[in-house]
């Protein structure tokens, strides 16, 4: 009897001692710094443990400190496990050595890399492995009066030519303008709508090498389409609140913007109230609004998404199998956790897994959004609607990220000059010719 109480005391003993040994705590950085998102993840962190006896640190930092702090924590071998971070560091970090390409390519692998949208893991590509773990994202779109383009026969605004025949069918100001198109040179805002067009039609001013001149055909294409957008807009320099607020006015029958204006379609949000009726609460403008995510131009049918997204990555020198650990519960047992940090935003990069192909849309689809009021997607927007949102990552792009010069990309956006080239040739005061030239030898000078 005493052998056997002490047997059990031993073992005991042993398995404390053994659950002490492997009962790790790893550090992780995130951008998602908003008291009531790091409530979320610090959520996601207790239950994790609660799973695996593994603790997580979550450290919120502002996107902006990302860089320094990183630069500081790598030179000191102070990095964190895990960070959760943008698009734009994938590369650079990848390259220098921050991030564990093996282990993240790795944990895309035991996943299911064909449960990911495409257009993330393309866009995480180092040497033919995936180098960060796409976790979420979001498409700018084309919002459409859907209930006017059915009334008149329209196609789905899904190219140049669909939206400049929709414009000629239904702009008809002061009561509806064909388009509310950025215009206003100095705002970023017209650098992503545009960089969204070009994109469209498939040019790029950056290759593998760096700058590369802008092809005159399709960039002309670009300019003319761009062009029509403007003069069916209203006047003035117009920039991201005008556009809400005409189409939230009825009065737009596209605009371009970000799935951020879901909620406030649907008047969930009193700060951007629908004022088509007299009930800034009322979801109708909801209900007669379709939306675009990928179109294409004459140069390039196949279209593209302009995409944000965000990553995690596994750093090297640190806990990677614990760190592994956490990624795959954060993109499985927890994704809809994850997703719901901020669902407007945070579209499902992971669709499903073996067992259901859309479990992951489907539980996102049902997650409430909005302020003010809230409500699931699911039941403000029809399944082709939703399926539209998502689908937008499958063609996500930007300008240098695949081909390694997203710095060089960036710079060329921040200089403004296509904005104000563009905005040269609207204004009618040079050629297309002469705008394509203009354009390549400003961009030239870019390093």
């Amino acid at each position: 009897m005493k052998k056997s109480i002490l047997l059990t005391t031993s073992a005991i003993v042993i398995g404390l001692l053994t659950g002490a040994a492997y009962a790790d705590t790893i550090r992780f950085w995130t951008t998602e710094y908003q008291p009531d998102r790091v409530a979320k993840q610090q959520a996601m962190a207790a239950d994790f443990e609660k799973a695996t006896g593994h603790s997580v640190e979550v450290i919120p930092i502002e996107e902006k400190d990302y860089s320094a702090r990183a630069t500081a924590a790598f030179a000191a071998g102070d990095m964190p496990d895990v960070i959760y971070h943008p698009l734009s560091f994938v590369l650079p970090w990848a390259e220098a050595g921050i991030i564990d390409v093996e282990t993240n390519s790795e944990i895309i692998d035991e996943l299911g890399v064909d449960t990911f949208a495409p257009g993330a893991i393309a866009m995480a590509q180092f040497d033919d492995l995936t180098a960060a773990v796409p976790v979420d994202g979001w498409t700018q779109m084309v919002v459409y009066r859907k209930d006017l383009f059915d009334a008149a026969g329209l196609e789905a605004p899904t190219s140049f030519a669909a939206i400049s025949a929709a414009i000629d069918a239904l702009h008809n100001p002061p009561s509806v303008y064909g388009f509310v198109a950025a215009t206003k040179v100095d705002e970023n805002f017209m650098s992503q709508v545009l960089e969204h067009v070009f994109l469209a039609n498939g040019v790029s001013p950056v290759d593998n090498n760096g700058f590369s001149p802008l092809d005159e055909k399709a960039t002309t294409e670009i300019l003319e389409f761009y062009k029509k957008l403007a003069k069916s807009s209203p006047e003035g320099e117009l920039f991201w609140k005008q556009s809400r607020e005409v189409y939230f006015a009825g009065k737009a029958a596209m605009i371009i913007w970000s799935p951020f204006i879901l909620d406030e379609l649907a008047g969930l949000r009193d700060s951007a109230p629908p004022t088509i009726t007299d009930d800034p609460t009322s979801a109708e403008l909801a209900s007669k609004t379709g939306i675009v995510t990928t179109f294409g131009g004459p140069s390039n049918p196949s279209g593209a998404a302009w995409a944000d997204l965000r990553y995690f990555s596994v750093i090297n020198d640190g806990n990677t199998d614990v760190a592994s650990e956490f990624v795959k519960f954060s993109m499985s047992e927890a994704y809809t956790a994850t997703l719901s940090i901020a669902p407007e935003g945070k579209f499902p990069v992971r669709r499903g897994d073996a067992s259901n192909s859309t479990k992951y849309v489907e539980a996102w689809s049902k997650l409430p959004v909005g302020v003010d009021r809230k409500a699931p997607l699911s039941e403000l927007y029809a399944p082709a609607m939703i399926n539209e949102i998502v689908a937008g990552l499958e063609t996500a792009d930007r300008w240098g990220v695949k081909e390694g010069q997203l710095t060089l990309a960036s710079k060329i956006n921040n200089s403004m000059a296509i904005n104000r080239i563009v905005r040269q040739f609207i204004d009618d005061e040079i050629s297309a010719s002469d705008a394509v030239s203009k354009m390549n030898d400003q961009l030239s000078a870019i390093e």
